[in-house]
């Protein structure tokens, strides 16, 4: 344990509160919550733990804390943290955005639209949808059942909506009110689910059409109806109390939350949520957790969320939530824990197929290249722009996927390699000697971009090293495209249609290895041009360059910053004018002027 941590875990109070971990770098881990902030903090680095909390712990070099009045107030306080510093080992939603609403404006000629924002303009809302392409299809059958305007703005001359009698074109046409107040009240009877009026008043419209052998028309409302009984169908497991709700379940394994929401609007279920989670916490806790994250500041949010059984906690203050004891809404908590467990089940089983998929490729690869294992493979690409700015990346493989943990860069010097097999046996060197000191494992295989004289370049600096270790090329054909793989001896090595999934993990390596060293290469140019750019602002010397790199952390932070914020970074005005101006493309000795101007 470190001894900042020992010391700090010897000063946590007896109180609820929140506390943060952090990694050596200063980056939120994990944020928390506790009654007691000395117990719950002090059981992370006391007693045994699954694997996934060791990870956690082990990356754990300083915390915070802060104390709160109450347990209540932690649970809002740590929602709240998370979802501004979104922590990598925390419960997190990939979209915070609030429900989708369906929108009837209040216009002379109304429109229908989805809306996010509710309130914002006039008309009727309804809703929350629980999901956009719920409120999108809705809003799609509307506008196909109803002849609403869909123009944003009126045109002056009808367009082919009215000609197939999906609006009114009040643009060329004068609408009564009493029409619009008649399409209105069809609206809202379809988008309170009560569809049997509008199932009626179709079949007259489909009988009408074909009576007066308008086919095409008769065709259109067949089509409507066959839609709204399938809409009905799927609302068919409905509760008579017509009651807005969700109904909230969970079940886990190890590695994995799975949450199901079943989404009752009116009584009827409209759509269903899944969620699947990786949780660094006890289940039940992990759950509560989502709960904060999911409705603590969601407007949408229907007035009864239906759970399981609960422990005791703030959680059941701060959000409208029922455990129900019997009946058809425990009946439906019931099931949607099914649905969770279904959900889980169904990702595991997956996770193994996938699991004895990559084994297969793996041992494959093995085989085709005579050597023992390929289980962790590290890839390694050089990327330069005409010589300058010449940097390596590595990329690393375990049992077939990405470990981004263990990725390298490497910055290297063109002047001491002149080509791309120097920079690679730069690389290799720099890599496998620190591996070798450190007494670090090595990869079953090294994969390099490139020909024989990149697969030499890496055997030279193996040998060098006194390491025997196998080493492959990937070679790519004049599309940049991964065309071969080469043996140790710079052969090719023969993949015909039965190593298709090979060839494909193949290229799945090499344009990852591509990619992250392109990436980094991009990085260094921009710094090296944001530099030498800064040496070439009025009033920034050697000392205000140390200055505003400390400050902001790197030279793109520098020409990203605002006037206000170099100026409190310590920077005179004028300077800092200057400075803001030039990376705002503007002439900095001119805006400098402009500064002193009365």
């Amino acid at each position: 344990m470190e001894p900042l941590i020992s010391e700090k875990l010897s000063l946590l109070p007896a109180r609820p509160g929140v506390y943060l971990m952090k990694n050596a770098s200063g980056a939120i881990l994990y944020i928390g919550k506790a009654k007691s902030l000395k117990n719950r903090v002090r059981s992370y680095f006391t007693g045994s733990h699954d694997a996934k909390t060791q990870a956690l712990v082990a990356r754990i070099a300083d915390l915070e804390y802060v104390v709160t009045a109450s347990e209540m107030e932690a649970f809002i306080l740590e929602a709240n943290l998370i979802k501004e510093h979104a922590p990598p080992y925390n419960i997190m939603l990939k979209d915070d955005k609030s429900y989708p609403y369906l929108l009837i404006t209040a216009e002379k000629h109304p429109r229908i639209l989805v809306s996010r924002t509710p309130k914002q303009k006039a008309g009727r809302y309804y809703g929350p949808y629980p999901n956009v392409t719920a409120a999108w299809e809705a809003a799609r059958l509307l506008n196909r059942l109803l002849p609403l305007r869909k123009c944003k703005t009126l045109p002056d001359k009808a367009c082919l909506y009215s000609h197939i009698g999906q609006c009114l074109a009040p643009c060329v046409n004068k609408v009564p009110e009493t029409e619009y107040r008649d399409i209105l009240a069809k609206a809202a009877l379809f988008l309170k689910g009560e569809q049997q009026e509008i199932l009626r008043w179709l079949k007259e419209k489909m009988r009408l059409a074909s009576e007066e052998l308008r086919f095409e028309q008769a065709a259109e409302f067949r089509d409507l109806i066959g839609e709204l009984r399938h809409l009905r169908e799927k609302q068919s497991a409905a509760l008579s109390d017509e009651r807005d709700r969700d109904v909230v379940a969970w079940a886990c394994n190890e590695a994995l939350l799975s949450v199901q929401i079943l989404y009752y609007r009116r009584g009827n279920l409209i759509q269903r949520g899944s969620f699947l989670l990786p949780y660094y916490e006890l289940p039940e806790e992990a759950f509560v957790s989502f709960l904060m994250q999911y409705y603590g500041d969601n407007s949408a949010a229907p007035p009864e969320i239906c759970i399981p059984p609960l422990a005791p906690s703030p959680v059941l203050e701060i959000l409208p939530l029922v455990i129900p004891k019997r009946g058809k809404a425990a009946d439906l908590v019931r099931l949607a824990q099914t649905n969770a467990e279904t959900a889980l089940s169904e990702k595991e089983r997956l996770e193994e197929k996938k699991a004895a998929e990559r084994e297969s490729v793996l041992a494959e690869l093995a085989v085709l290249l005579s050597i023992p294992a390929a289980r962790t493979i590290e890839v390694f690409d050089i990327s330069n722009l005409a010589g300058t700015n010449v940097v390596g990346g590595m990329v690393q493989f375990a049992g077939a996927r990405p470990n981004r943990a263990a990725y390298r860069k490497f910055r290297l010097d063109s002047h001491k390699n002149p080509d791309d097999t120097a920079c690679m046996r730069e690389v290799i060197h720099r890599r496998y000697g620190r591996l070798k000191r450190e007494n670090s494992p090595f990869p079953d295989l090294i994969l390099v971009d490139g020909g024989r004289g990149q697969i030499k370049a890496a055997l030279s600096a193996l040998r060098r090293l006194e390491l025997d270790l196998p080493v492959a090329g990937l070679v790519k054909n004049d599309r940049h495209r991964t065309h071969a793989l080469l043996n140790a001896a710079g052969c090719e090595v023969p993949l015909d249609d039965r190593h298709r999934d090979v060839f494909r993990f193949l290229e799945q390596m090499q344009d990852e290895a591509h990619r992250f060293a392109v990436a980094y290469h991009r990085r260094q140019r921009l710094r090296q041009m944001t530099l030498s750019q800064l040496d070439e602002i009025p009033g920034i010397g050697v000392a205000r360059r140390r200055l505003l790199l400390t400050k902001f952390g790197s030279a793109e932070g520098v020409a990203a910053a605002t006037e206000e914020e170099l100026r409190a970074a310590g920077l005179p005005p004028r300077v800092a004018r200057a400075a803001w101006a030039h990376f705002q493309r503007e002439d900095p000795e001119a805006a400098a002027r402009a500064d002193a101007e009365p």
